[in-house]
């Protein structure tokens, strides 16, 4: 299945009445949950389609499932501040597609936050990519303003990651 047609399933599926479709063909498996099922399970829908893998789609592997990716409520997410003007403002762009993570583990604290200050170098992100996990240096040097991206969310080449304002 070509990454086109596994868009298009989405797309289908979104337009859909369906909660939920899994999908096996050979080593390849998807399933793919929209926000009624989200909404059905009582939890919070953030999202308006499934996270994929960055992994190759014709690989020899086991392809992982799409999740949908659900959120504790988020009283102290700092990204979810009030509208930022971006006038003036820097931006930390993703230099690949991939995976966006604020952190380099659940468990651990994101690297930056919104007020931190970076400096040219500082690690503020990982974004993983084809199963590797790349630490995103600021080529920038100021404070955190606003972060434009959920974590664990799928990010494009070119994408804006964060606002700083410069130093």
């Amino acid at each position: 299945m070509t990454f086109k047609e596994v868009q298009e399933l989405i797309r289908q599926v979104d337009k859909s009445n369906l909660s939920e479709f899994k999908l096996k063909e050979g080593e390849f498996e998807i399933t793919i949950r929209t926000a009624k099922y989200a909404e059905s399970r009582g939890t919070k829908y953030v999202q308006s389609g499934p996270v994929m893998s960055s992994a190759p789609l014709h690989s020899a592997a086991p392809q992982p499932k799409m999740e949908i990716v659900e959120t504790k409520s988020s009283s102290d997410d700092d990204s979810a501040a009030a509208p930022v003007s971006t006038a003036g403002l820097l931006e930390i762009k993703a230099p690949m597609v991939g995976t966006f993570y604020r952190s380099s583990s659940p468990d651990k604290p994101p690297f930056v936050k919104v007020g931190d200050t970076v400096d040219k170098g500082s690690p503020v992100c990982i974004v993983e990519a084809m199963k590797l996990f790349n630490e995103i240096e600021s080529d920038v040097k100021g404070k955190i303003v606003k972060v434009c991206v959920e974590d664990a969310s799928p990010i494009e080449y070119d994408q804006v990651l964060f606002l700083v304002e410069p130093a």
